[in-house]
Formats: structure tokens, C-alpha cells, sequence
């Protein structure tokens, strides 16, 4: 393994959303990790081909019978030689596994065992269900996305599960082992979205950020933050911020910066926007696009996936690569002495047990644990 995690190993109890995204994380970034999963698929989740499954890429798994004491044995000796484990189940479910923090802390006192939620632990709304939209709609974040007059827009899973529960948890890991000391790092996507939200509080606290959904400057409500229908259907997305950008854009597109109405006094917006609108739907997306490129006008064509990975820029800094044939995002961040490697494909369940000889494991009793149906 190559990257600035390598030497260090995880165990994931499979689960579904932001727990593999985490532990994808930690593999990209060089870490061992290896996959526990069920003997049986659990039904829950997204089903899709395994090797579209792409955040369970980089690591080996090994699927136990964890309601047999020997397939919990072997997992406890597994945990005794890792640096972490990360599961996601609802609080209770690893205890009555025999596998609590009480239990495998006793056989790792080093370990940072990570609890990821969408409620956390405690509370009354820790033992339901919920997925990032109610997990959005609780701490409020989703009531500020949306355009003015519509319902809140689902920002598809990216903020709750990957942003607020995902990374949280892989900072919290690797938090808990920097601090030398074993302990439960409780990652709750609530509590993450909620942090994610912290400046955007500030924003409204100064009044900046005083109206309702889709009626400020970050949310559409602001003309010179929002994207745009061009003449060939496509979308030019603008957001500059500042006067010196905003003066950049107008020039592009043809206006006075000097007459054009100040974008900085909110009575102009329906003005400036119809202005906007207009000169933009003028042209298509590519001529905007020629028109902005190397400029600081803060503009930029909304793309495709597919139009992203073949987009110049991206090509020049690798941005992507090709794992079993599919195009997926390279590992980041980038590292300068201890760069990552292309990561490995997924592997379907239990197909990565000859994997538990590098945890120690030998041959004899994984072939024992075979034949008794404890393990694929």
C-alpha cells in the first residue's frame, strides 16, 4: 500500500452509505482495510452491480456468520490488531454481536472504535430510522436549500451522509488514534451537518444572510450567484462574490461594469438578474465558456459528469481514473511525499478472505471456519 495512511488498518462492519464512503477514504488514502460482511445480503441499501459499487473499492471482504461465536472470535482477533473500526449500525446491534466498545476495547485498549449515525447514540431519535434527507430536515440545513417559493431541493446525498457523516467520522478516527487513547468516536450526520452549517450561521447572525430560502446571496437569491439557461439549453453557473470579479463578468458579457445596476444593493436583484438572464440566453454555453476561460469572472459552464472527466482541466491534474472499467474520482487530497495509488476494484462479498493471512490468520482456520459455514 502506498500513501500517507499506509501501515495503518481498519475494520469496516459493512453497512450501507457513509460508513463505507469513510473506510473508502481511509483505503484510498492508504490504509488497510478490511470489509466485515454478512453471510447473506442484508436488503437494505441501493442494490447495483458489485463493480459499480464504487465506494467499496480498495479492500479486501470477508463475510462471517457473526450469530456464531467462532466468526465473533475471529473478529475480536482481527480488532486486536487494528487501529480502528468503523460500523454503522443502530446503537445496540454491535453489543448484542459481542462486539461493544466495552469488549473490544478490553482486547485493544489502543483502538478508536467509530459509531457512525444519522442520530448518534444517545437521544431520543438514536434507536429510528432515517436517511440524509431527514437527517437534513432536522438540523435545519435543508429548510435554507431551494429557490424562493419552492420546497427545500434534496442536495442528492452528498451533505448529510458524505460530507457530515463520512469525512466526520474519518477525522474523527484519526483524531482518536493521534491521541494515543482508546475510545468510541460518535459521528452523528447531525451533528456533522449541523457543523457544516457554522458559517452560514455566522452569515445570518450578521445580517447578512437575513431572508428566507432562495432569497440571500448564496441561495439564488442573489443574481450574480446562480446558473443560467443559455441559447443551446446548457447552463453557465456565475458567482462572483466580490466588486473586482463582478466587474470582470459584466465586461465579458458586454456590459458597463460603471452603468450596470450594483449588484451589492439588494433592491437592484430583479433588475440585475432579468439583465443577466437575457444576455446569457444569447449565446450558448460553449461561447460563454470560451469567453470566461483564464478570466477571474467567477464563471464557469455547468457540465456533465462525462463532460467533467473530459474536461481539460481535469485531465491535466488526473482528477479521475479508471477502476474495473468505470471512470471514478482519483483519491485526494493530493500528497507530495506519499502519494496515493489507483485503487483497487471492488470485490464482491466474501471474496477477499485469503486477505485474513495478512491479519495472521491462518489457512487452517479459515478452512475450518469454511466448512462450517461461518464463512464464505
Amino acid at each position: 500500500m502506498t500513501g500517507p495512511l499506509a501501515g495503518m488498518k481498519f475494520i469496516e462492519m459493512v453497512g450501507i452509505g457513509p460508513g463505507p464512503f469513510a473506510a473508502m477514504v481511509l483505503a484510498d488514502l492508504g490504509a488497510t482495510v478490511l470489509r466485515i460482511d454478512r453471510i447473506q445480503p442484508s436488503g437494505i441499501g441501493i442494490d447495483r452491480p458489485v463493480d459499480c459499487d464504487f465506494a467499496t473499492r480498495g479492500r479486501a471482504s470477508v463475510a462471517l456468520d457473526l450469530k456464531r461465536p467462532q466468526a465473533v472470535d475471529l473478529v475480536l482477533d482481527l480488532i486486536a490488531q487494528a487501529d480502528g473500526l468503523i460500523e454503522g449500525f443502530r446503537p445496540g446491534v454491535m453489543e448484542r454481536l459481542g462486539l461493544g466498545p466495552d469488549t473490544c476495547l478490553a482486547r485493544n485498549p489502543r483502538l478508536a472504535y467509530g459509531r457512525l449515525t444519522g442520530w448518534g447514540q444517545t437521544g431520543p431519535l438514536a434507536p429510528t430510522a432515517g436517511h440524509d434527507l431527514t437527517y437534513l430536515a432536522q438540523t435545519g440545513v435543508l429548510d435554507a436549500l431551494g429557490r424562493a417559493g419552492q420546497a427545500p431541493t434534496p442536495p442528492a446525498n452528498l451533505l448529510g451522509d458524505f460530507a457530515g457523516g463520512s469525512l466526520m467520522m474519518v477525522i474523527g478516527l484519526l483524531a482518536a488514534i493521534r491521541s494515543g487513547r482508546g475510545q468510541v468516536v460518535d459521528a452523528a450526520i447531525v451533528d456533522g451537518v449541523s457543523l457544516l452549517a457554522t458559517p452560514l450561521l455566522g452569515l445570518i447572525a450578521a445580517g447578512i444572510h437575513p431572508g428566507g430560502r432562495g432569497e440571500n446571496l448564496l441561495d439564488t437569491g442573489a443574481p450574480h450567484y446562480d446558473s443560467y439557461i443559455c441559447a443551446c439549453g446548457g447552463y453557465l453557473a456565475i458567482a462572483p462574490i466580490e466588486a473586482k470579479f463582478r466587474a470582470d463578468l459584466l465586461r465579458g458579457l458586454g456590459f458597463d461594469p460603471a452603468t450596470f445596476p450594483d449588484m451589492a444593493d439588494r433592491t437592484t436583484w430583479p433588475a440585475a438578474r432579468r439583465l443577466l438572464a437575457d444576455r446569457i440566453a444569447s449565446h450558448s454555453r460553449d461561447h460563454w465558456a470560451d469567453v470566461f476561460a483564464g478570466t477571474d469572472a467567477c464563471a464557469a459552464p455547468v457540465l456533465t459528469f462525462a463532460e467533467a472527466q473530459a474536461h481539460p482541466a481535469a485531465q491535466a491534474r488526473s482528477s479521475w481514473v479508471t477502476v474495473a472499467g468505470h471512470p471514478q474520482p482519483a483519491p485526494a487530497p493530493r500528497f507530495s511525499a506519499t502519494p496515493t495509488a489507483t485503487p483497487t476494484p471492488p470485490q464482491p462479498r466474501g471474496a477477499g478472505a485469503a486477505a485474513l493471512g495478512d491479519w495472521g490468520i491462518p489457512e487452517h482456520r479459515r478452512d475450518a471456519l469454511r466448512a462450517a459455514g461461518i464463512m464464505l
